[in-house]
């Protein structure tokens, strides 16, 4: 195991001492976007599990992207399988097993990505998430990961599951947002013929196994500071609440398994605004950090607040420890120096 798997390995021990996998064992588990940050770590607890001699879990870990040699440590088992290919091409799902389990997790987070493709990200919500449907045996279960982009133009926070954003269908991220949104709609609709099928709000998920250069705001700030400073765009004054990949991962679990409801918000307590947020990453790394005299290269449509109620998830699980902003940050920081270190690029 490399310093970078096994960075994430250890991590990931602490969401697993906090989940049952008891009910997945001997069945198939499939996992689209598993080359991503929450793909990795679902694939390092599935890791731990068959570590322990009683697994016999088939996992399908399915990614339009290649794995990195650190990702490929957590599928080096027997019983794991990768798949590489487009959840939107329709010759493609034809191909992929059935499951017991299926976890929709495929499709970019970063807004500059998924926006640059606005009918790929469309269809990737949609006409993804049909077809995977397809591939779900009969009383499995079925979690489609959103986002908290469906909250976009809402006022009311924190986020409710039951609240709902504002944004017509021309808005900058509308391809992202309307995606989540049918996503959603798709899984209810399952559950009306007694499916059992769940969402995932996740909002501003981080923490180590990211891949070089992701563009999400906290992982662009370490790589800059990483080059001595930090050159914001605009004053940094929207606020954000992180959740650390733990307990993000630890959440998801739980919902698959075990969760009652339809929707679900997967959010953290860390609430920061992106300014303090660049000041935090520039001091641990004796970075300068610069801002603009002018707002004029704010993303489009970026919120102002983004924080979920997560009353639902504490009450119904039992969750009340997260990990904290500052702990999160450096366990990260870390991690990603080690990336672009063995990368040959810091």
């Amino acid at each position: 195991m490399d310093k970078l798997s096994s960075l994430i390995y250890e991590d990931s021990k602490a969401a697993y001492k906090n989940i049952d996998l008891g009910p997945i064992i001997g069945k198939t588990v499939l996992i689209t976007g598993a080359s991503g940050l929450l793909g990795t770590y679902l694939l390092a607890t599935l890791k731990r599990l068959s570590e322990k001699g009683i697994s016999k879990v088939r996992v399908i870990a399915v990614a339009h992207n290649n794995f990195l040699p650190f990702q490929k440590y957590f599928l080096d088992y027997s019983g794991a399988k990768i798949i590489k290919g487009d959840v939107t091409d329709q010759n493609f799902y034809r191909r992929l097993p059935v499951a017991d389990y299926i976890i929709h997790a495929a499709g970019y987070a970063s807004p500059g990505l998924f926006m640059q493709d606005p009918v790929k990200t469309l269809k990737i919500g949609t006409l993804g998430t049909f077809s995977l449907f397809n591939k779900l045996r009969p009383k499995g279960k079925f979690i489609f990961i959103s986002s908290s982009e469906v909250y976009s133009g809402s006022k009311n926070v924190p986020h409710k599951e039951t609240d709902i954003g504002t944004t017509n269908t021309d808005h900058p991220r509308s391809c992202y947002i309307e995606a989540k949104c049918c996503g959603e709609a798709i899984c209810n609709a399952f559950r009306s013929r007694e499916v059992d099928a769940k969402s995932a709000r996740l909002s501003l998920f981080y923490g180590p196994g990211t891949k070089p250069g992701d563009k999400r705001v906290l992982n662009s700030f370490i790589e800059k500071a990483l080059s001595g400073n930090i050159s914001m765009l605009d004053q940094g004054h929207a606020k954000r609440t992180y959740c650390y990949i733990t307990d993000t991962v630890e959440i998801v679990w739980k919902i698959l398994i075990d969760g009652k409801e339809p929707i679900y918000n997967v959010g953290g307590q860390s609430k920061t605004t992106i300014r303090e947020l660049a000041k935090k990453i520039g001091k641990n790394l004796n970075a300068s950090v610069t801002f603009p005299k002018k707002n004029e290269n704010k993303l489009a449509g970026a919120p102002e607040d983004v924080w979920l109620n997560m009353t639902k998830v504490e009450k119904e699980f039992g969750k009340n420890d997260y990990v904290s902003l500052e702990d999160g940050l450096a366990r990260t920081i870390n991690w990603q120096k080690e990336l672009y270190r063995t990368m040959g690029q810091k």
